[in-house]
Parts: C-alpha cells; structure tokens; sequence
C-alpha cells in the first residue's frame, strides 16, 4: 500500500476535472485520471510527470468496475473520488424539439448513473481509508433555472440530491460526500459563450467569471471540511445572489 492518499478524478481529460488534478498532486495526492478515451494531450503535472490515466466510461458499470480494480491492484487504496465526469447539449431550454430522448438518455447515464457507478464501486476502498471523501463536480444549474440545456439542468438537481442521500448513507461508514457547483467557468466548453461571459462577469458580485482553479480549490477546501458532508458548495462569484 502506498504511503500517500490516492484520488480518482473522473472526466480530467480538460477543463475542470484536469484543473482538479493538477491541484491535487500539487498537495502531495498520488491522482489517478479517467476520461472515456485517451485524451491527445496527456496530463504533465508541475513535476514534469503524468499521472496514471485509465480509459473508460462512467456511465458503463462494468468500466467503473475494472478501474477501481486497477487502482486497488496498483495502489492498494483510493481515498478520494471526484466526480467531473460530464456531459452535455446547448439547447435553449425553450427548443424543446431540440433534445430527444437519446439526448436524455445520455446526459443522466453520465452525469447521475455515472457518479452513482463510480461511489457503488469504489465504497469498500473508501471505507478501508479511514477518512474517504468523494466531491462531485455539480453545477448552479441544478440549483436555479439556468445551463446549457434542460437535462443538464435536470441532471445537475439530480446529482445534487444524489449527493445528500450518499452522504447519509455512507456517513456511518465513515466517507463524507460533498459537491461543488461552479457557475460559469472558462473552459473549452464555454469559449463560444463571449456574450454570456462578459455578462457574468459584469453583474457577479466578485465581477469575474471562474477558472478551473477556483474550482479545484472549493475541491480541496471541502476535501480539508473533516466534519462537512451532504453539503453543495455553491461556486459561482456571488451570481446566484442577484440572477
């Protein structure tokens, strides 16, 4: 068994989840990335190497369930799970016609089942560590009416109340579950929103839309909370007080 703690981070290809990454090996966390595919730009950390990166799809439990074993067989623990696996649709929530069935289909295998497949499988590691915390990446638009389509929106409320009943149920096992939910952060998914980002970044009360880090830095403060869990903190600069 290693002699540090282990963290999984689904969905670290880019963005967000990569951002989590790179602050959590910067803490002295030996991380494990996932993406559904090799991603053509590996993650280098700051040391000048990369992480160990295992493929494979959230949304089928039997991927989730080989890559939890190759942690376990690799490392011999995971303390750490964080959940920024996600997917998504633009599609004004007006357009109804715009999303069908396989669109939501999609979106909840990855964003809830996905998070659900992950936490099931990787419980009894958790466990063992003694101190387990997952965080899942949620998002503002599961708490007010806003995102980037209706099932996104949907999906976000879903893994919010996702989050609360985990953490009541595995808090006599001694693992704490906890969201983030970033508001608009610049990522490559958000680059073709200038409109909406300088509109952020004009009524948010700290007048500036989020980066990755300050995403991965909300991660760390609840992975630091020992006695915080079932809670989404909500990461957004102040947005939802006046939108």
């Amino acid at each position: 068994m290693t002699g540090t703690r282990v963290a999984l981070i689904t969905g670290a290809s880019s963005g967000i989840g990569r951002g989590i990454a790179e602050r959590l090996a910067a803490d002295g966390i030996t991380v494990v990335v996932n993406s559904r595919n090799a991603p053509e730009s590996p993650l280098v950390l700051a040391d000048g190497t990369s992480p160990l990166h295992i493929a494979g799809d959230v949304a089928d439990e039997a991927d989730v369930i080989r890559m939890i074993a190759e942690i376990d067989a690799r490392y011999g623990r995971l303390d750490i799970v964080v959940n920024s696996a996600g997917y998504t649709k633009f599609v004004d929530h007006a357009d109804l016609d715009g999303i069908t069935v396989e669109d939501w289909h999609r979106i909840l295998d990855v964003n809830v089942i996905g998070a659900w497949n992950v936490v099931k499988a990787s419980a009894a590691l958790l466990e063992a560590s003694g101190d387990g915390v997952v965080v899942s990446v949620s998002s503002s638009a599961g708490i007010r009416v806003a995102g980037s389509s209706l099932p996104y929106s949907v999906s976000k409320a879903a893994l919010n109340q996702l989050t609360r009943t985990l953490a009541r149920a595995l808090g006599p096992r001694g693992i704490r579950v906890n969201a983030v939910a970033p508001g608009f952060v610049d990522t490559q998914w958000t680059a073709g929103y200038g409109e909406r980002r300088e509109e952020v970044a004009r009524i948010a009360p700290l007048r500036r839309v989020a980066t990755p880090v300050d995403v991965a830095n909300a991660v760390a403060l609840l992975l630091g909370a020992s006695y915080v869990t079932g809670e989404i903190l909500v990461v957004d600069g102040g947005l939802t007080l006046v939108d």
